[in-house]
Order: C-alpha cells, then structure tokens, then sequence
C-alpha cells in the first residue's frame, strides 16, 4: 500500500475510533450511557472535561506537527478538539445565569454536609432569600428546630420535619422547612424514599397547595451505583401531576436525568427550573470549585403548574462550612 494511502487509512480509522469514544463524552445520551459509571462521572464536570480535552489536544497538535506526516496524531487532535468543542457547547447551551424576576413562591436547597453548615448559616440564608421551602439534606432534626427557633425569634414562621433512614443505611436525614402561610403539612409515608439515605413526600394537609419532596439520592460511586439509579428513578416517579415542586441534593447533572420525561417534562412531568431559568450550567458542588466548574447537581424541579421567574446559586455561603452552594428559584403560579 503506497505510504500516502496508508497515512489516510490510519486518519479515517483514528477518526472512527475516537468518535466512538468521544460520543459519550459529549452527548452520551445518544447511545443511553448518561448512568454508565466510566460516564457518569467525568460529565458531571463537564468545564473540566472540555479544558481537559482541549489541552490533550493541543498536545497531540503538537506531536502531529513535530511529526508532520503522523496521521494517527492529527486524528486524535480532532477528535479531541470536537469533543472539547461538544462540551463547551453543551454548557453555552444551557446557561450562566440570568436576572431572577418577581414571583408568588421561593424554593430553596442546600446540602449542610452533615451539619457543616450551621443553623445560624441556614436561618441567614433563608432570611436573605425569602424562602418559603427549603429543603435540607444532611441536616438533622435538631439542627432543623434551632433554625426554626432562630427564625421565629425574628419573626418568620416554619415548620420542619425531618426524615431518617432505614435501619442500615446511612445514618444522614434530610428536613425540610416549609412556611407556616403556606399551611399544615404531612408527611406522606406511603411514598417512599432514595435507597440509602432518605428523601420524603409532603403533602398539604387540606389538599390545598402544591406537593412538596425534599430528594437526596445516593451518588455514583462504584459499589453503589445501582442505588445511585435506583434513587433518580424514584425522583422521577414523585414528578407526576401539576402541583408539585422537588428540590435536593439529586447528586445528577441534567446529563444523568436524561430519559427521564414524560411529555415536556424533564424528569417526569417535572420542569428542571435552573434549566428553564438559562442557569443549568452553573455548578453547585464542590464549593472549592467555582461555580463554572463545579458540578450541577442540586435542583429545583416544577410541576406545570408553576413557572420559574428564576434561580440562583449563591455562592456567598462558601464558607458557611457545607461543601455544596445552596440554589434558589422562584416561582409563579401559572
């Protein structure tokens, strides 16, 4: 085989290979691999993946230049430079940020880190938020009392409740706090919860107001990333009907979410609000991260019968102790 025929060959069979690889990287969701674990975790931060890729790249352009006629180097350069290229798009797409607008209903979340974050952080957070939900993993129900009790003292009404896991899961509760304007709440003990540490079903006592989950799946690690599915699934079966609103720790970008919609839901018959808001690509975790780094992954998720008027991940509790940014959206009933 003449040398230039060769060359080609091994650039188009370069070529092949890495898109291959490549796709899941990118948009693994083409091939149904978003909860593969090898996947699932370099897409988690995918600002990383796209400066990663792109210096690999760049360090292949250079191999392919010092060895001009190395086709194989030239082919892994593209191949790299589209999936940086993918990634960087895919973030442009779903958004910085944008100005948060006026609205009937505020719904926060902020994964304390087990009490990192103290109830004096949590009552600050809620008082310069206006938060009229705000769901609380990894927060214990003593810690959830003292911040009801630091708020009424300033003259804010809560209520919280908290849930617990099952006997031989992680011992890590979730509370959630909801306003006393907005009524009584019950928790829904037929609903179930996340495998392994525990997320919970309120509904309005009356039946009048909308469904509120505060969600806490497990993560994606080796040994339990089959919980770690298990949990979004269970995420995705409390986003049926209009009126219901669900905001946690999902431990899942909109990337691992995908698959999950019913109709013009994201997950379920759910909207992501960060999504509806221009503000998906902001991340939430780690905090010694910046937040266009780090990984989405706390949400907030709406029912159709609500409309998002914005949200926010704050990013001025960083030192609050907690290792996720508490989110924040606000919402108007359609």
């Amino acid at each position: 085989m003449p040398p230039a025929r060769r060359r080609r060959l091994a650039l188009l069979v370069t070529l092949a290979v890495g898109a291959v690889v490549a796709v899941p990287l990118v948009w693994p969701q083409v091939i149904g691999a978003q909860r593969w674990l090898a996947v699932a975790l370099p897409i988690s931060f995918r600002a990383p993946l796209a400066l990663g890729l792109l210096a690999l790249a760049l360090l292949a352009a250079v191999v392919a230049l010092a060895r001009r006629r190395l086709a194989i180097a030239a082919g892994v350069a593209m191949v790299l430079a589209v999936a940086a290229l993918g990634n960087g798009l895919v973030l442009l797409a779903r958004g910085g940020g944008g100005p948060v607008g006026e609205g009937d209903l505020t719904v926060a979340a902020w994964n304390t880190y087990g009490g990192g974050a103290s109830p004096e952080s949590i009552a600050r957070f809620i008082r310069e938020t206006g938060a009229d939900v705000v769901s609380l993993p990894e927060t214990d129900a003593r810690a959830a009392a003292a911040v009801v009790g630091i708020l009424a003292r300033d003259g804010i009404a809560m209520t919280a409740d908290t849930v617990t896991a099952d006997p031989g899961d992680d011992p890590i509760p979730t509370s959630i706090l909801i306003s006393d304007a907005l009524g009584p709440y019950v928790l829904d003990t037929t609903a179930g919860s996340t495998p392994g540490v525990p997320s919970g079903v309120w509904r309005p006592a009356d039946g009048t107001g909308p469904t509120l989950v505060a969600a806490h799946p497990l993560p994606p690690l080796p040994l339990i990333v089959d919980e770690w599915s298990a949990g979004i699934d269970w995420v995705a079966r409390q986003c049926v009907g209009a009126d219901v609103i669900l905001a946690g720790d999902l431990n899942a970008t909109l990337d691992h979410l995908s698959g999950l919609g019913v109709g013009d839901g994201t997950v379920g018959e759910c909207r992501d609000a960060a999504q509806d808001a221009g503000s998906a690509a902001r991340g939430t975790w780690p905090v010694r991260l910046p937040p266009a780094l780090a990984a989405p992954i706390d949400h907030v998720l709406v029912g159709s019968a609500w409309s998002v008027r914005g949200f926010e991940v704050r990013t001025d509790f960083d030192d609050a102790g907690s290792d996720h940014r508490p989110v924040v959206a606000v919402l108007a009933r359609r």
